[in-house]
């Protein structure tokens, strides 16, 4: 029997003036996926996850989100509905530590956002999940070091964390070891691996051995449209990948 389809887009399309940036897409997204989504640059990428996201509005076609039509939902009902999202360049506030960013978004995630910047140590169920987030991503130790003092890496996971603290159904991670040194890596790989099996994770990356690490289903974008969707072995396999995108360079998955 297969997973239920948490996150849909049907038949989307994105127009910037003349330039069509996503062209008819149709994608589904299974419960508890580990799904990458990859492209030359200029391909449409981020385009199509703002849309999913709901920081775009598409210009036409649908965007389903556990059986209900989000496309005209703002991103902060999406996320509220269980879509969480990570960036490019991270959004974090420098002058925050991480257990005040954590509880301000758990704080947020429970209508209690306003009580909680009175007093971020207010509610202490808040802090001790905050503090298990940490935890769980290898972080524990840079709770209450003001964000704009960590190390690039560690904000990426911190921004991670972000994204879990919103319990999502959904997890759309945009480039999550892009810009970090070589020596953290490893750790953002270990922590995308070890994200709970209970939440759909869409990866958009550029490193081809990240996405053959994480991934059991890829989709490939090009000129903004579906190309090819497959397992990493297919896709790996495909000549017309290759040509478009991944080059004549043997990809070992």
């Amino acid at each position: 029997m297969s997973a239920p389809i948490v996150l849909e887009s049907r038949q989307l399309v994105k127009r910037f003036g003349g330039i069509l940036a996503t062209d008819h897409v149709d994608f589904r997204l299974p419960e508890g996926a580990r799904h990458a989504l990859i492209g030359p640059n200029g391909a449409g990428k981020t385009t199509f996850v703002n849309q999913l996201s709901g920081v775009l509005k598409p210009t036409s076609g649908e965007i389903w989100l556990g059986g209900v039509d989000v496309t005209d939902w703002s991103a902060r009902r999406r996320a509220h509905a269980g879509l969480a999202r990570t960036f490019q360049i991270n959004q974090l506030f420098a002058d925050l530590t991480p257990i005040e960013t954590l509880v301000l978004t758990i704080a947020e995630r429970e209508n209690a956002g306003w009580a909680c910047m009175r007093a971020v140590g207010a509610r202490t169920d808040f802090v001790t999940e905050a503090v298990q987030l940490l935890e769980q991503l290898g972080i524990g130790e840079i709770a209450h070091t003001r964000v704009g003092q960590l190390a690039y890496g560690k904000q990426r996971l911190l921004e991670i964390a972000v994204a879990l603290a919103q319990k999502p159904k959904v997890l759309l991670l945009d480039e999550p070891a892009a810009g970090v040194p070589e020596h953290e890596r490893e750790q953002i790989l270990d922590v995308v691996a070890a994200l709970p099996s209970s939440v759909a994770l869409i990866l958009i990356e550029h490193d081809m051995h990240l996405v053959f690490r994480f991934a059991k289903s890829i989709s490939v974008l090009v000129n903004g449209g579906l190309f090819v969707e497959g397992t990493p072995e297919e896709i790996a396999n495909d000549p017309r990948v290759r040509q478009v995108y991944l080059g004549e360079e043997a990809v070992h998955v």
